[in-house]
């Protein structure tokens, strides 16, 4: 079996996904759910808003409940396959997905004609329970790129910093990447609230 899906070419990650996205088209092709019109394209955005955020929140979700507490358990000559490996890919994901998300979940709620009234709480119903997941998804986002990132860099070394300085980013990092947890659970409610508490 492992010598049949290895010549598919499954042991590589992007053939992989292009099998997912080719078997998806197809099974979209077949019950005739794509058509080009507004809504399709709103869902399709939709779609995209959620394979972002999964991507996001997966990642917030193993940095904090599987990296960050195995740390301290990984011997010290061990400790660079994971911070100069694993922890910047994983941050290259994390941060892009926190963009995707952002960007989708904004053009999303430009195309259902939401948006100024999710931001500004001037709606009823979804519109102000959307609102209220995107403003903390904002923040987190906001967390990611101008709080978290910037501090693993110094952390991880991969730019310029004092051991005291690195230790110092690690800790400001970690403190942001926890908040960020604490803050998906109400970003996440509030999103499918939206979806399936409120009727208009």
């Amino acid at each position: 079996m492992a010598d049949i899906l290895a010549k598919l070419g499954l042991d590589k990650l992007e053939r992989a996904v292009l099998y997912g996205a080719i078997i998806a088209l197809l099974l979209a092709v077949l019950t005739r759910s794509i058509y080009f019109e507004h809504a399709w394209f709103a869902f399709l955005f939709r779609l995209l808003h959620v394979v972002s955020g999964v991507m996001w929140v997966g990642l917030l979700w193993y940095f904090n409940f599987v990296q960050i507490p195995s740390m301290p358990k990984i011997p010290d000559d061990q400790k660079p396959a994971v911070s100069k490996v694993i922890a910047p890919t994983a941050l290259f994901w994390f941060r892009w997905a926190a963009l995707a998300t952002v960007v989708t979940g904004l053009l999303l709620a430009l195309m259902n004609g939401y948006l100024m009234h999710a931001l500004t709480f001037s709606g009823t119903g979804a519109a102000r329970l959307i609102g209220i997941g995107m403003w903390l998804g904002l923040v987190m986002a906001a967390n990611v790129w101008f709080v978290i990132w910037p501090n693993q860099q110094k952390a991880l070394g991969l730019v310029e910093a004092s051991a005291d300085e690195k230790k110092a980013a690690a800790r400001i990092a970690m403190l942001t990447s926890r908040v960020n947890t604490m803050l998906s659970i109400p970003m996440l409610y509030f999103m499918v609230a939206a979806q399936n508490l409120a009727s208009s």
